[in-house]
């Protein structure tokens, strides 16, 4: 087993790799709507998501695949009363058959971000 890690345009806050990919499997750290000078942008969860779904997408393309290839999401909301806004630019992102998804309300996430979203993606495209 080789384990590859990479990294996209905005830097991890923390002491983890954005991606691994370990053989055909590519594991996306959680992503919080971070700008490439590393600060969360603000506005409402649907704003973020936004962004989100953005650097999720230049991450995907670092590695050679694409959103066609993500199997499972998990969506942190710190108000789950979001979900439907948030759902609106998940169905902008992803076409049927849609990824396995989970999605839990958190009391707090990384910089006082609204969202964070997870994933699990295949190689290629």
């Amino acid at each position: 087993m080789e384990i590859k890690s990479h990294s996209g345009k905005v830097k991890p806050l923390g002491s983890y790799s954005q991606v691994v990919e370990v053989g055909d499997f590519l594991f996306l750290s959680g992503q919080v709507a971070l700008a490439e000078d590393g600060k969360l942008i603000s506005g409402d969860s649907q704003t973020q998501a936004e962004r989100i779904f953005q650097n999720m997408k230049e991450l995907l393309e670092t590695v050679g695949s694409s959103f066609s290839r993500v199997i499972k999401t998990t969506i942190f909301l710190t108000d789950l009363e979001d979900f439907s806004s948030v759902n609106e630019v998940y169905r902008r992102n992803f076409q049927e058959p849609f990824p396995a998804r989970t999605t839990v309300q958190v009391s707090a996430l990384p910089l006082g971000a609204k969202i964070e979203i997870e994933a699990i993606a295949l190689r290629g495209k």
